[in-house]
């Protein structure tokens, strides 16, 4: 390379630099923009998430950038990602506090890191949190004296029996509600041993989400809905989508979205595992969504194998949805040994009918995901 263009490009490098520090401020006043909109929100008592409002403004500023020669998905993405880091950065101003004559919070297996989640977000709505462990129940009973709300956020398999034994004697107006990740049992539990207001949730989500946007809590309904509707109120305030749903309903559910995957995603690990594949050689080879593939499988592991044995091991309903899903590779394996490939085609156009418009869907959205993890890449 000459010299002349050696120093054309470094002109060019220096404008681009200019250009660059010149977002960098114009990001720094956007989020002080946001921030002052967070604390109108958070005065009015508004959800920090607007569906409606975000889905215009991402149209209006596609279709502008359109009109100006750039890729309306460019927009899109930087928006998206700026939208993002708004929604943690609103949380720091806190949230309006929705029942402001509740009493104390008592979180049951607070110490954990859902317990925690819920206990910081409840904290920045001002209420007054107790996190109760199980090293503490010598003073339990004087925990519970006045809690207007008590939350259970321990393992699956010690849920019920930990309702039962320890929660009989809650304050009659006090809510009881959980968090577990199954619903038919503990809701059964709550409600034959505590005489007040009972509500099942289930966050969709783990503990190490930075915002409740965007986010989706099941809400299973017990008793007395109107004394916890305030609660819901609050969740949503906080960004979150509420999804109702009868309890056998969403253990059915769960048993595919939950145990049938999670299984799944566990024997692909030990199959790489047993196999001593060669990760780095994985890595170096594979395509965006192959890598995506691996992240999912490694972000299983790099968690509680207690958390998720008590997930999959949680329904005995679960081991009928992961026998079929067996039977079903079982089959499909013996069509791949036959060598018919036309039967194969077969059967992937029979599903992808099935599906109907959610493929295409699916495979839209999964295109911006795909080009991340591909940026993320380091080589």
């Amino acid at each position: 390379m000459n010299e002349k263009t050696t120093a054309e490009l470094e002109k060019l490098r220096d404008l681009i630099d200019g250009v660059d520090q010149q977002l960098l401020l114009l990001l720094r006043k956007r989020l002080d923009l946001v921030a002052q909109v967070g604390a109108v929100k958070h005065s009015a008592g508004l959800p920090i998430y607007a569906p409606e409002r975000e889905a215009a403004m991402l149209a209006k500023r596609r279709a502008e950038a359109e009109t100006m020669g750039i890729q309306p998905q460019l927009i899109e993405d930087v928006l998206r990602r700026l939208m993002r880091e708004s929604y943690l950065n609103e949380k720091d101003v806190g949230f309006k506090q929705v029942k402001e004559d509740l009493g104390k919070i008592v979180i049951v297996g607070g110490k954990g890191q859902l317990g925690q989640l819920f206990a910081q977000m409840f904290s920045l709505s001002g209420y007054e949190v107790h996190l109760l462990d199980k090293d503490d129940w010598h003073r339990a009973s004087t925990m519970f004296v006045g809690a207007g709300l008590v939350l259970v956020t321990v393992p699956i398999a010690v849920t019920c029996e930990l309702i039962r034994e320890k929660l009989a004697q809650l304050p009659a107006t006090c809510i009881l509600a959980d968090l577990t990740s199954i619903k038919t049992a503990p809701m059964t539990a709550m409600l034959e041993t505590h005489r007040g207001p009972v509500v099942g949730l289930h966050p969709m989500f783990g503990p190490d989400v930075g915002s409740f946007a965007k986010q989706v809590v099941v809400v299973c309904h017990g008793r007395e809905a109107p004394a916890y509707d305030w609660l819901l109120e609050q969740i949503k305030i906080w960004g979150a989508r509420l999804v109702e749903a009868e309890a056998i309903k969403h253990d059915k559910a769960m048993q595919l979205v939950q145990a049938m995957r999670h299984f799944s995603t566990f024997v692909y690990g030990l199959n790489l595992c047993r196999e001593q594949a060669d990760m780095q050689s994985l890595l170096q080879f594979s395509s965006p969504i192959y890598r995506l593939e691996l992240a999912m499988v490694g972000r299983l592991f790099a968690q509680s194998p207690e958390l998720y044995a008590d997930i999959i091991f949680a329904q005995k309903d679960s081991l009928k949805a992961i026998s079929d899903y067996l039977a079903n590779y079982a089959e499909a394996l013996t069509v791949l040994e036959s060598g018919n490939r036309d039967e194969f085609i077969r059967r992937f156009r029979e599903v992808a009918q099935w599906f109907g418009d959610l493929a295409p869907q699916f495979q839209h959205e999964s295109r911006a995901m795909l080009q991340s993890v591909n940026d993320m890449k380091s080589h």
